[in-house]
């Protein structure tokens, strides 16, 4: 089970951290992604990172601005977000798949959070 949080409403300009605890089970093996959806968007990927590896993979819009991590211990998932935009408005996702973080489409996940609210204004 996969559960966000951290998400909210914020200045243009601002900063968030949003974190997706991890129950259920452990990191293994794994590729884990951040992903958004816009009302009327389709839900794009932002941000993924390899379990193993620790080998990360951003969107063009969020490289500079963003940065993925994990906490082992913690068995936790975060997205830092910094400077952000009014385009950065959405619903925010994390999401998990076994493997390699080859394909990095929302179709090749598995399992995913409930999803948390990003507002910029």
């Amino acid at each position: 089970q996969l559960v966000e949080s951290g998400g909210g409403s914020v200045q243009t300009g601002g900063s968030l951290r949003l974190s997706c605890a991890v129950s259920g089970g452990t990191f293994t093996t794994a590729c884990m992604g951040w992903f958004r959806q816009a009302p009327g968007k389709e839900r794009e990927g932002v941000a993924h990172l390899h379990t193993n590896t620790g080998s990360t993979y951003y969107a063009d819009s969020a490289k500079g601005r963003f940065a993925i991590s994990r906490d082992y211990a913690k068995n936790t998932l975060y997205l830092q977000m910094n400077s952000l935009k009014p385009e950065d408005t959405a619903m925010y996702y994390c999401a998990a798949k076994g493997g390699s973080c080859r394909a990095r489409l929302a179709n090749d996940y598995n399992y995913w959070g409930q999803g948390t609210q990003v507002t910029v204004s």
